[in-house]
């Protein structure tokens, strides 16, 4: 069982804690603006329903689909973008939502990325940081939590897309690695 779930690394009510600040600092920082939140998925799916939730302001909700692993727990190096938004984000307000921010190679891309359709600003929020891992020097605006170099799964996050439901974030395995 123990392989299975994993051992717990941040705990359901840590998280749903800092969500909740989280939400409230960028409440505070984007009131009376045109806020676009933009969900990475699938990974970034449970945090950005509930940060969405803890934010108390007016905002409009989109999601874009991005690959970096395959099938495997390295990361290709390579990304991948599999959808387009729906939303014109145009002189709007954007704020990418992460699960995980690693390397910086996927925020990067998707900064880049998003850039060339002329918000009015991009910034970046994620749940997990391991700023250790950077291969690529990216801003992030909101972290949850910084994590140590463990392969960590549940609340979204993945491996071999099994896991993501688990209520908490708990380590895999020890000695893998998870790369974005």
């Amino acid at each position: 069982m123990e392989r299975m779930f994993g051992r717990p690394i941040v705990t359901q009510e840590q998280m749903r804690a800092r969500i909740r600040e989280m939400g409230r600092q960028i409440s505070a920082d984007y009131a009376g603006k045109d806020l676009v939140l933009v969900g990475v998925l699938k990974g970034a799916y449970a945090f950005y329903a509930d940060l969405a939730r803890a934010i108390r302001i007016p905002l409009r909700v989109d999601f874009i689909v991005v690959a970096s692993y395959g099938s495997g727990a390295r990361t290709s190096g390579k990304v991948k973008q599999v959808t387009e938004l729906t939303e014109d984000i145009k002189g709007k307000d954007v704020l990418l939502i992460e699960d995980i921010v690693d390397s910086g190679l996927t925020v990067q891309y998707l900064v880049k990325s998003l850039a060339k359709k002329k918000p009015k600003s991009i910034k970046v929020c994620t749940l997990l940081s391991k700023p250790e891992r950077r291969v690529v020097d990216v801003q992030v605006d909101y972290v949850g939590f910084k994590i140590p170099n463990k392969y960590v799964v549940g609340y979204g996050l993945d491996y071999q897309q099994k896991y993501r439901n688990l209520p908490y974030l708990a380590v895999l395995d020890q000695t893998g690695d998870q790369g974005e």
